[in-house]
Formats: C-alpha cells, structure tokens, sequence
C-alpha cells in the first residue's frame, strides 16, 4: 500500500473518528456543530498539511532524480568525446604510419 493511501486512510479514520465521538457526545445541537466545525477545519489543515509535505517531498525526489539524471548525461557525453579523441589520435597515429613507414631491419 502507497504512504498516500496510508496518510489518506488514517486521516479518514481519524475523522470519522473525531466526528462520531462529538455526535454522541452530551451537548446541545449548537454546540456539537461547533465542534463538528472546528474539528472539520483542524482536519482540513492536518490534510492540507500533509498533502503539501508529501507534493514537497516528491518535488524534491524529481528535482534530484533529474538532477542525477543530468549529470549521468553529462558524464556519458564526455566519455564519448574522450573515445572519439582517443580514436582519431590512434587514425592519425596510423597515418603517420602509412605516410612515413619506418625501415624494416633485416
């Protein structure tokens, strides 16, 4: 199960659980939806709350995994550039070869 779905389920819980012990609670009407109101807006900043930490959270893990991602790039392109040096240095080298053989001693 996702922490999401976790957060979500015991935020639900915590709700309903907050909801159903003021309606059995001995107060009069008014006064049980007072509480009902307040606990209401104390949940929805808990989950507002949480859903802002977790957007925050994955933000962060985007920000890095592009991040990393960059550098492994960066890193790959250099490396290419670095075979494709070593490469036309050995094709210039050979040339050098061809051009100017050197004595065969016999």
């Amino acid at each position: 199960m996702s922490s999401g779905k976790v957060i979500a389920s015991v935020l639900a819980g915590a709700a309903a659980g907050i909801v159903l012990g003021i309606l059995f609670a001995p107060d009069k009407g008014t006064e049980t939806r007072r509480k009902i109101a307040e606990k209401g807006s104390d949940v929805a900043g808990s989950v507002k709350n949480k859903y802002n930490e977790f957007t925050d959270t994955i933000s962060e893990k985007y920000d890095a995994a592009k991040q990393k991602l960059s550098n492994l790039v960066s890193e790959g392109k250099d490396t290419g550039k670095d075979i494709v040096n070593q490469a036309k240095q050995k094709a210039d080298a050979m040339k050098d070869d061809i051009r100017n053989p050197k004595p065969i001693n016999s």
